[in-house]
């Protein structure tokens, strides 16, 4: 019987606990990022495309540069001003590198990717 009267409490607590917690994450709203997603997608894989240039794998920086290119070229229609000047640059830079990739040339495509990366933060961060 002592047992019961020690978990009872424990129990209900650990209850009570979990419909306070469920209750108050229906009520706080989701924020959203306020920077354009395809902008952040380009600048995600461009990331691992230089990981994976760095470690010699030129068809697979090549694959994650041709997804960036993408990301980054969706984002340059929507973007304006300087933002959309540095994503602009960030295509060239990215073609190059697809293009480089593509002929097995993973340390000019790296190159090609990092300068990207470069002008894909400049435009995220204007």
């Amino acid at each position: 019987m002592i047992k019961i009267k020690k978990f009872l409490p424990v129990s209900l607590l650990v209850v009570v606990a979990l419909f306070i917690g469920t209750a108050t994450a229906r009520v706080i709203p989701y924020k959203a990022s306020t920077k354009e997603p395809h902008s952040e997608q380009a600048l995600e894989h461009a990331k691992v495309a230089a990981v994976h240039g760095k470690a010699g794998h030129a068809s697979v920086l090549t694959e994650h540069a041709a997804v960036a290119l993408e990301h980054a070229q969706a984002a340059e229609q929507v973007l304006g001003g300087e933002a959309k000047a540095h994503m602009t640059e960030g295509v060239a830079h990215l073609m190059e590198g697809v293009k480089h990739g593509s002929m097995d040339h993973a340390d000019v495509a790296t190159e090609h990717v990092n300068e990207a990366i470069t002008h894909l933060k400049a435009s995220i961060s204007e």
